[in-house]
């Protein structure tokens, strides 16, 4: 019967636990050191169990990340990891005191062969395997100091191991055998097997095979039938079901002496602990628990490889204690269950004689009691198998969506016809006395579906035309933004630095995609694919071009006409003065320098204009006027100019809107400010031709930039040719078309660049 008398509180999470060869004290290492705690201090408890907060009064040994312990007579070790390396190392142990620390003795350094330690069961549990200590000793040595067990009594307890004299010198050597040393043996989550001699002078740690696994579990097993009461037989489990068998081969090659052979078989994994009887191997995979014959024989490698363990129909088994045997000779296991349930497992004996033979009352109510524990498992496991298939349909109905979404945007040839598009608008803004130029875009979901979380949008912003000091490769900038949902109907807005002012690198094109990241489908489960984290599906959306129109700076009525009143005020001054330096030169004459006496030229100004049929302009902006209203068609003609320059500052031309205000472009003439700080006037007006039938619409730019005033025709002209290029205008009559086809070919893009010289002034 086993009896709960205490409960024990650490400050972290408990790594290992050691006791001590009288059973009196108990060792448990934390992340933060070693405790020691008496267990005569826990005997008071009555009927309750007691419970005792450990506290750092009880620390012994304050080294951090300790994993393993072990109690080799008065000898603690203690076993650690660090970035590239183990320490092993030797504190001498004080008798039945948790209040003084330990000495240390020594200290090795083992290096970390691999890095599978440092696998996804530490990234999910936040947990390092624990390494695996066993002490070895000979069947020959001396009782270990403050032990209770006899010499002649075969010592296959935990974590100490009496061994056949012979294997103990064949594995670790004349040396240890002759100074009945005790050996430490450590399996390492690297899948090292190492050894230590412990009384043995300068000795230092050895390699003995490398399983190339994590060790899980390192016993003893008296495999062979004849022997002396020692263990005959090392076993070793790795995590992945290699099991390796050490034990003595009589008569070596070509009749030589005797050597330790090493036998390797191959169970099903995963192995997440074990324990060895006399000849049996007991392990659990976390959904059954199985039994092999270490004592069977096979004719070959290959027999051994495929020899298959018996099922015990017990699952989530996570810890095993030492084997033993009830009255009856029936082998009883000890188990801790994921739930931290402790679980007596009785196995009943195989007896040859199957006939009929009455079971007494007390195996069949055992048998029952086995019977409904096995039906609990079963459930556990049907339980955990219904979760795995509800996870795996909420996976597949993810997927399916992620594919709809793909299919619907590969499918979708022509960007204006997609469901999923993204459209933008520019504005101007000021931080910290500096103008910026900001671009908000929006992620409009008109499809049927849903963008759940896993999903980014990605916006590439790159000029077509760059500075040579680019090195020949465009300077383009990305912009991620993840979002958890986007229904279907909503959108989804977004605001990123486009420029900031006195940069002229216009116009620019602005690439948006989807990027679904793969690993977002398996959630918590996608740490154990490394490759699935940087895998992705990318899908084009549309590209939106923002141009010098979309950049401008438009200036208020009123600042406008302060700048116009500036600039008549200054071009006046700038005449008179010219004019008096030009009397000055002829007066002085031609050799008194008047060159260098001449003032310096003005900065020269740059303009361009664009002339479109004044009828086009109304089919492209749509303007309706009556017959039977002639008031109709005459505010038509005298607006019409005004309307064209607002079309051109306010169209969404290439998915991109400007965040002028309607108030300031209603007029002919606009006073702005380019991206790269110089001043710009635009101004339209009205032409008639010879012709009263032929009228055209004239828009001219004005700037001492010459960057400012090619970027802006260049953004009037694409405007005007997509416009006239539209259904509307091709419809026109094609008799009306060819009447004045000699007069368009004059007047429907007259492209003028126009360079006008300033007045110099002093």
């Amino acid at each position: 019967i086993l009896i709960l008398f205490a409960v024990l509180q650490f400050p972290g999470p408990v790594s290992d636990l050691v006791e001590s060869h009288d059973k009196q004290v108990l060792f448990a290492a934390c992340m933060s050191g070693v405790y020691c705690v008496i267990q005569s201090s826990l005997a008071d408890a009555s009927s309750s169990p007691s419970e005792l907060k450990i506290s750092s009064e009880f620390l012994l040994v304050p080294e951090e990340g300790v994993l393993s312990l072990l109690l080799v007579g008065s000898v603690l070790l203690t076993l650690s990891q660090r970035d590239t390396s183990w320490i092993l190392t030797l504190y001498n142990c004080p008798k039945q005191s948790a209040s003084s620390s330990c000495e240390s003795l020594t200290s090795f350094s083992l290096p970390l062969v691999s890095s599978v330690v440092q696998d996804d069961d530490e990234g999910k549990t936040g947990v390092r395997r624990r390494p695996v200590l066993i002490c070895v000793c000979s069947g020959d040595a001396t009782p270990l100091p403050s032990s209770s067990t006899s010499s002649s009594e075969v010592t296959l307890t935990d974590r100490h191991i009496r061994l056949e004299p012979v294997l103990f010198k064949l594995l670790f050597g004349v040396d240890a055998a002759l100074a009945k040393s005790p050996v430490i043996l450590c399996g390492l989550p690297d899948g090292c097997l190492c050894f230590l001699p412990v009384r043995l002078a300068g000795s230092r740690p050895r390699v003995l095979h490398n399983l190339e696994q994590p060790v899980v579990f390192v016993g003893a097993s008296a495999v062979m039938k004849m022997g002396l009461g020692h263990a005959q037989c090392l076993v070793a489990v790795g995590e992945l079901g290699r099991v390796v068998l050490i034990k003595t081969d009589k008569g070596g090659p070509e009749g030589g002496g005797n050597t330790a052979g090493f036998t390797e078989r191959c169970v099903p994994g995963p192995v997440v602990c074990g324990c060895v009887d006399k000849n049996c191997l007991y392990y659990s995979t976390g959904s059954d628990l199985l039994r092999l014959d270490l004592n069977e024989e096979t004719s070959s490698k290959t027999d051994a490889a495929r020899q298959s363990p018996t099922s015990l129909s017990v699952c989530r088994v996570v810890a095993l204690a030492e084997p033993a045997h009830n009255p009856a000779g029936e082998v009883e296991l000890l188990g801790l269950s994921v739930r931290g349930q402790i679980q007596r497992i009785t196995l009943p004996l195989e007896k040859e004689d199957t006939g009929l033979s009455k079971m007494p009352s007390t195996q069949v109510g055992r048998s029952v009691r086995d019977l409904l524990s096995a039906i609990g498992d079963v459930c556990d496991r049907a339980s955990m198998l219904k979760t795995g298939i509800k996870s795996k349909n909420q996976i597949l109905k993810h997927l399916n969506q992620v594919l709809n979404i793909s299919f619907l945007l590969v499918a979708g040839t022509n960007s204006e016809e997609n469901l999923i598009r993204c459209h933008a608008t520019t504005k101007w803004s000021r931080l910290l006395q500096k103008d910026s130029l900001n671009l908000t875009c929006v992620l409009d979901n008109s499809s049927p579906y849903v963008l759940e979380h896993g999903w980014t949008l990605s916006v590439t912003v790159f000029p077509l035309s760059y500075p040579p000091s680019a090195g020949g490769e465009s300077p383009s900038t990305n912009f991620s933004f993840p979002f958890h949902s986007l229904p279907a109907g909503e959108s989804l807005e977004v605001s990123l630095p486009l420029a900031a002012a006195g940069v002229a690198s216009f116009p620019m094109t602005v690439s948006c995609s989807l990027i679904f990241s793969l690993s977002s489908l398996l959630g918590e489960e996608a740490a154990n694919f490394k490759g699935l984290q940087c895998s992705c599906i990318s899908l084009p959306l549309n590209t939106l071009t923002v141009d010098w129109l979309h950049a401008l700076q438009v200036s208020s009525p009123i600042d406008a006409q302060k700048m116009a009143t500036s600039q008549c005020n200054n071009t006046a001054t700038d005449t008179i003065q010219t004019f008096l330096n030009s009397r000055r030169i002829k007066c002085s004459g031609r050799g008194e320098g008047g060159g260098e006496n001449a003032s310096k030229p003005k900065r020269e100004q740059f303009s361009a204009s664009v002339r479109v049929l004044s009828e086009l302009v109304r089919d492209m902006l749509v303007v309706k006027s009556s017959d039977e209203d002639p008031q109709g068609p005459k505010l038509a003609l005298q607006n019409v100019h005004v309307s064209l320059l607002e079309w051109l500052l306010s169209e969404g031309f290439g998915g991109v809107r400007t965040g002028h205000q309607g108030d300031k472009m209603s007029r002919s003439v606009i006073h702005a400010r380019g991206p790269n700080g110089h001043t710009v006037k635009l101004t339209a007006k009205e032409s008639v031709g010879k012709e009263e039938s032929l009228t055209t619409v004239e828009v001219q730019v004005e700037s001492s930039s010459i960057a400012a005033v090619c970027g802006l025709h260049h953004a009037m002209l694409r405007r005007v040719q997509r416009a006239a290029s539209t259904k509307s205008i091709r419809s026109l009559g094609l008799r009306r078309a060819l009447q004045r086809a000699e007069v368009t070919t004059k007047h429907l893009f007259l492209f003028s660049f126009i360079y006008l010289p300033a007045v110099s002034s002093k």
